[in-house]
């Protein structure tokens, strides 16, 4: 997808190059991704289940960090990986917790919940785009952009979380399957963008909501028990082995190209 490379500029000029606040759309860009929403549905119920803290101590616990942490991600004025894949973790994790809460606490069905965060994302989408006229992820550079940016991020993982367990389970196709049948919809949303030349913003938000369930397919696939269609790895040991992918991604980031791309103001885009 189109990205709006960084310029060189005399120190002079350092102070007025605006930056965009969030990373490059690479591969590896995709890879973190991956890893931190599996670590967003095997994490909540390693704090939830294995901690003893129950759904309601944690959704509460794991808010606060939430905020803290879009408290810093706000402080940037340019992309810094850690912090910002710090609030992404979080945010998958949250994201995670509020379906939860929606269908174990107050039982709101899967199917009502996915139904219900499409249209809060759609809300969102219009409402940014209504304010902003674009959708573009190279011109983060204000602090109402980045909020929609973020709104928009948190229901994509609700709602991801809703539908992969809706495929999974309320639709009883099984984890594995699940995570395919996804998986087939990204590579369409790909081949859309790559062989179709369809528009870089839309196929980005595609593939950015579809590759959540996913994740929380593929998630659960690793961390459930055998006897519940799961590989039995245990919350444990998956959200410990994503983590580690995280943190080497974060690191391979912060050292090859650090994200850091200048945005063009009033740039054209969906």
């Amino acid at each position: 997808m189109p990205i709006v490379q960084s310029i060189d500029l005399p120190p002079a000029a350092v102070d007025s190059v605006i930056y965009n606040r969030v990373p490059q759309v690479t591969a590896d860009f995709w890879l973190v991704k991956l890893l931190a929403v599996t670590v967003g549905e095997t994490a909540a119920d390693y704090i939830s289940v294995n901690l003893g803290l129950g759904l309601s101590a944690t959704s509460i616990i794991m808010s606060g960090l939430l905020i803290a942490a879009l408290v810093l991600q706000f402080a940037q004025h340019r992309y810094v990986p850690w912090v910002y894949w710090l609030a992404v973790v979080l945010v998958s994790v949250v994201g995670t917790l509020v379906t939860d809460n929606l269908v174990d606490n107050l039982d709101v069905s899967l199917a009502a919940t996915t139904i219900a965060f499409s249209l809060a994302l759609a809300v969102t989408f219009t409402a940014w785009y209504a304010a902003e006229g674009t959708l573009s992820i190279h011109s983060i550079f204000t602090g109402r952009r980045e909020a929609f940016y973020w709104l928009a991020i948190l229901f994509t993982f609700a709602l991801g979380t809703a539908a992969g367990d809706l495929a999974a389970e309320g639709l009883g196709l099984g984890y594995l399957a699940a995570g395919l049948l996804y998986t087939g919809v990204v590579g369409v949303v790909a081949f859309g963008y790559y062989g179709l030349k369809l528009n870089g913003i839309l196929c980005f938000w595609l593939a950015y909501i579809f590759t959540r369930p996913m994740g929380a397919s593929f998630g659960d696939l690793f961390s459930q028990p055998v006897d519940q269609g799961g590989l039995g790895f245990g919350t444990t040991v998956t959200s410990l082995l994503f983590l580690i992918g995280i943190a080497a991604g974060i690191g391979y980031m912060t050292l090859t190209h650090d994200g850091e791309e200048t945005a063009r103001m009033g740039e054209a885009g969906f």
